[in-house]
């Protein structure tokens, strides 16, 4: 009985640690275009301001984000 409370708790923990998925309604996307006529990703500059303006995210946590999805 142990061991079946043991594997169900480790499989819910496990669960919450996976990755979520970001922006399910395309909602990020849309605002990016709404801000850009032709939205690049990948430019830094349009990436961290379509971060800030979307995601209501600050300059530095920003940067990284977009630094980590291969913005340059």
């Amino acid at each position: 009985m142990r061991a079946i409370i043991a594997i169900v708790l480790f499989a819910a923990a496990l669960a919450a640690c996976s990755p979520d998925n970001n922006d399910v309604t395309g909602s990020i996307g849309n605002c990016a275009r709404k801000l850009y006529s032709v939205y690049n990703p990948r430019d830094m500059k349009q990436c961290v301001g379509a971060c800030i303006a979307c995601d209501r995210g600050v300059t530095t946590t920003c940067s990284t984000s977009c630094t980590l999805k291969g913005a340059r």
